[in-house]
């Protein structure tokens, strides 16, 4: 399936904005879930790219408003363009794949500030996978061990907008039983590094003409098997592997590490930011 995006975070400012500084996670790669067949990055900041090292593509760039023009009180930037999503895999033996670049995935146990472990969440884990909470060792994750702890947080943390926001902890939000994708996203990784199996936030985009508050979406990679550093892509809100709804954009330890729009400012006075996703598909 090809889908066409146009993703547009536009920023308004009371006051003249007297310097900028932008980290951008907004340009999708090609690999085991998609090909990318065109994209364009547009900013008034001069940018330059780079691929980090979780294999991200990311944009910085700067923004001085020269004194000779109009004060600058908008920033918009646009992502555009098609990504062509691979077909879904028929079982979900066959929809784990091995990243042999990259880090080892022992990385992705590091606690965060968003997504930390804890005891009691593993004690939860173990009972929603119908196994002893007072044992002393973690289960070694597989692929039907993931999906179903999965949709085991998809159950306890109901999605409902409006009532977190972007430092809402997975701890918080595990508590409350409540959040939207991204926070489904942290309690899932939070709840994975509880039982010691590696695991990352996913950011991105999801097509479904019912549901665009979720154009712009979270997910999680899930390590099944460390040795072979194999992986398995699940979206929590929906309790199911990531199919050819989905295109990836970054991944990282949590929201944080791999946010679409990061930034510092001089000036500017009060900030207000929207954005706009829009997705259409073709065969």
């Amino acid at each position: 399936m090809n889908l066409h995006i146009q993703h547009t975070t536009r920023y308004t400012y009371t006051e003249p904005l007297r310097h900028a500084v932008q980290s951008l996670h907004l340009w999708p790669v090609s690999g085991p879930h998609q090909t990318v067949r065109s994209w364009s990055l547009r900013s008034p900041a001069a940018l330059h790219a780079r691929t980090d090292a979780l294999g991200n593509r990311v944009h910085h760039g700067s923004l001085t408003p020269s004194p000779r023009q109009p004060p600058v009180r908008e920033v918009t930037v646009v992502a555009s363009g098609t990504v062509q999503t691979h077909a879904a895999a028929p079982t979900l033996d066959a929809a784990v794949w091995t990243e042999p670049s990259g880090p080892h995935p022992a990385v992705f146990l590091r606690s965060t500030p968003v997504a930390e472990p804890h005891a009691r969440m593993a004690r939860w884990a173990l009972e929603a996978l119908g196994m002893d909470a007072a044992a002393t060792a973690a289960p070694q994750p597989t692929p039907a061990l993931a999906l179903a702890l999965a949709e085991a947080v998809g159950r306890k943390v109901a999605y409902r907008p409006g009532r977190t926001d972007v430092e809402t902890s997975a701890l918080e939000a595990f508590d409350w039983e409540l959040g939207v994708c991204q926070d489904q996203a942290h309690v899932m990784v939070a709840v994975c590094r509880s039982l010691a199996w590696p695991a990352r936030y996913v950011s991105g985009y999801f097509h479904a003409a019912d549901e665009p508050d979720l154009a712009s979406h979270a997910w999680v990679d899930v390590c099944v098997n460390p040795d072979t550093r194999a992986w398995l892509s699940l979206d929590v809100t929906h309790a199911c592997p990531t199919d050819p709804r989905h295109v990836r954009l970054a991944v990282g330890t949590d929201y944080s590490t791999c946010a679409p729009v990061r930034g510092l400012r001089q000036g500017g006075g009060h900030e207000t930011m929207a954005v706009e996703v829009r997705i259409s598909a073709e065969p």
